[in-house]
């Protein structure tokens, strides 16, 4: 068994659409990014890559790749769990927590869940999605951004 973990950060910007954990939530603002800034599932991305050894979403879906832009990060987990199946891992858990002060994400996670279960073909019940405030303290408190760390739990099956 091994265990990889990730976080990613994006700032909160108008006009643009907030994704998380592969669900579009309504809010007057979205996170910037070169993809869909979908910090969760980046954070999920790079705790798998990373209990797997392998190289980081930096790495592996480029920023400066015209392939990758605005792309739905689910995808770039689709492909993060064709890397890892490559290489012989099962994923045994993810745990993740997204940091946010608004909006209230309750009614979300399980939708979140779902999406991350189906894209690294595992079942709803291995992933878990927490959120919480920052008690208005930072970049996050004040607004200006939402963040998520995760951690991965695998297993080569080799």
């Amino acid at each position: 068994m091994r265990i990889g973990s990730g976080y990613d950060i994006h700032r909160l910007i108008f006009d643009r659409k907030l994704i998380l954990g592969g669900v579009t939530i309504p809010f007057e603002k979205g996170l910037i990014g070169h993809s869909d800034a979908d910090v969760l599932i980046h954070a999920v991305i790079d705790a798998v890559l990373g209990a797997c050894g392998e190289k980081d979403i930096g790495e592996q879906f480029p920023d400066s790749s015209s392939e990758y832009k605005n792309i739905f990060s689910i995808k770039l987990l689709e492909k993060t769990y064709k890397i890892i199946k490559e290489k012989n891992f099962k994923i045994v858990n993810i745990d993740a927590t997204i940091f946010a002060e608004k909006p209230k994400l309750s009614s979300y996670k399980k939708e979140m869940e779902i999406n991350i279960a189906k894209a690294l073909n595992i079942d709803a019940s291995a992933v878990n999605v927490k959120a919480t405030t920052t008690e208005r303290l930072g970049v996050i408190g004040k607004g200006d951004g939402i963040a998520a760390m995760c951690a991965a739990l695998v297993e080569n099956m080799a």
